[in-house]
């Protein structure tokens, strides 16, 4: 199987079938197994308690607008979102492992392969955006190097 990452090669438009249904019912799945999961559980109720219903509906309209069903409705800004909240690589590991289980299971095969590859596409940029991860630069061995 080819890594999720290799599907922007391979399949870079939104298979047909997608309805906004679909995508209420993966974002409602995904944040309730998440509110259970013992890493990202703790994020989610300390960012999001009282505000469940409009955090819904935002990452409903995103998820949409990456499927290519609700095109301009998302106009949120989701890095600088993510940066106080002290991620670390196993975050990303969590939330994946968590994503690509509720898209196998709400959305469609093809439907489900897409949005995982997007997952890993949106992790990768965060890690890359938050400088964590195994892409992250390491400033103070840069400014050694440039010291040298």
């Amino acid at each position: 199987m080819a890594h999720p990452l290799a599907a922007r090669a391979l399949n870079d438009e939104p298979p047909s079938g997608l309805t906004e249904a679909m995508m209420e019912n993966l974002v409602r799945e995904f944040y309730s197994r998440g509110r259970k999961d013992p890493l990202l559980g703790p994020i989610f109720e300390e960012k999001l308690a009282g505000h469940w219903e409009e955090h819904i509906a935002k990452l409903t309209d995103f998820w949409s607008q990456v499927g290519g069903l609700g095109a301009g409705r998302y106009s949120g800004r989701p890095l600088p979102a993510h940066m106080a909240l002290g991620l670390e690589p196993q975050h990303f590991g969590a939330w994946l492992a968590l994503f690509e289980g509720t898209a196998r299971d709400v959305l469609p095969g093809e439907g489900a392969a897409f949005f995982i590859a997007r997952a890993h596409r949106i992790a990768e940029s965060f890690q890359l955006g938050l400088n964590i991860g195994d892409k992250a630069l390491d400033f103070r061995a840069l400014q050694a190097r440039r010291e040298d």
